[in-house]
């Protein structure tokens, strides 16, 4: 039997193709995976003074690795990142810190960022990446 419904379309089954609908879309919610959580955030003044001894800050968590270690990277000038700072090995479900007590010595912009390393045990010597901050940037006057 069909009926015709009052926008002009054509409706089989009713009731039991509504409670079908219903069954595939909440099995579709449950097969999808769960993703890890977690951020990296890194702190750092605007601005600073030539010569002055200012703070970088950062801490992250992620809970898809089983250690972590959280590091902070600079680059100014048009060089490369280079390391300035690394924070102790945390497990996961904690949160990984950094910080770092920077003197720069010339004028202009100054880039850091953090990076969180992901390892296998606590003396792991080959961590890997496993996420980044976006750059912060401090005006060197």
């Amino acid at each position: 039997m069909t009926r015709t419904t009052r926008t002009g379309m054509k409706a089989r089954g009713g009731p039991l193709a509504v409670a079908g609908a219903l069954g595939a879309a909440s099995l579709a919610l449950v097969a999808v995976p769960a993703y890890a959580k977690g951020d990296v955030d890194v702190t750092a003044p605007h601005t600073a003074h030539v010569g002055e001894t200012f703070t970088v800050t950062a801490h992250g968590d992620d809970d898809a690795v089983r250690y972590l270690r959280m590091c902070l990277q600079q680059r100014g000038g048009g060089d490369a990142w280079r390391q300035v700072a690394c924070g102790a090995v945390v497990a996961s479900g904690t949160e990984a810190r950094a910080a770092a007590h920077v003197k720069d010595a010339r004028r202009g912009p100054v880039e850091f960022r953090a990076v969180m390393y992901g390892l296998t045990n606590p003396s792991d010597h080959h961590p890997v990446r496993w996420r980044m901050s976006d750059p912060v940037t401090v005006h060197v006057r």
